[in-house]
């Protein structure tokens, strides 16, 4: 996965951090010439030097070919500007602003930004589940957040293609809520089947994203 962070300071610095721990490659956009050479020369990455409300900086990152775009700044206006510039201009389909002021945060929304949070924590553990994995996507929080729904997406030669979901321990980690399989849309049961290619509707504690991957054996 792409994915463009603009702003180096200590919310992105921290982003950035995460996402090549988990052997990922994100590009940085960052105003502050000292702030980009200290990047570029600790984590050895792309980091463009300039303002990411500008059309051609986010053409030199490569924001064509991204597939999050997740502004980290202290300015909600640059945040604001540079997640819309993304999305209309160069079709970023997931775009999040930090919000430095809480009372902000629905207006971003509003203006079509994809998520917007105001909290480091929530910031790196948005990117973990995003870019943890390919094949499962986050699309809903419940419970304040504790709770989430998520798709898997099962990949071709699936090593439990065939397997009845009673005979697999997954009960413990989560529950499918859903199989969709072609055109049809299937509710499970103990003796329901799993197939390559399924995609599964789930409901799991928010944080059991890495659990749910190796119980499944869910590669990238």
């Amino acid at each position: 996965m792409k994915v463009i962070i603009v702003g180096g300071g200590k919310v992105g610095y921290y982003l950035i951090r995460t996402l090549i721990e988990h052997k990922h490659e994100p590009t940085v956009i960052e105003i502050n010439r000292e702030v980009s050479a200290r990047i570029a020369d600790e984590m050895d990455i792309p980091v463009i030097l300039g303002d990411a409300t500008n059309y051609e900086t986010l053409k030199v990152a490569g924001a064509s070919e991204a597939d999050a775009f997740i502004s980290v700044t202290g300015s909600d206006e640059c945040n604001l500007i540079s997640c819309q510039l993304a999305k209309k201009e160069f079709g970023v389909k997931k775009t999040v602003a930090k919000s430095n002021n809480p009372k902000n945060v629905s207006v971003i929304k509003a203006l079509g930004i994809d998520v917007v949070i105001n909290s480091t924590d929530s910031i790196a553990s948005l990117i973990e589940r995003e870019v943890d994995t390919a094949r499962i996507k986050q699309l809903l929080q419940l419970n304040q957040g504790d709770i989430s729904l998520f798709v898997v997406e099962i990949p071709q030669d699936y090593v439990y293609d065939g397997k009845m979901i009673m005979d697999l321990e997954f009960s413990s980690i989560f529950n499918i809520v859903s199989i969709t399989r072609g055109d049809s849309l299937i509710i499970p049961r103990g003796q329901s089947m799993l197939k390559s290619g399924d995609r599964l509707l789930i409901i799991s504690e928010s944080n059991a994203i890495k659990e749910i991957k190796s119980v499944m054996k869910i590669k990238d």
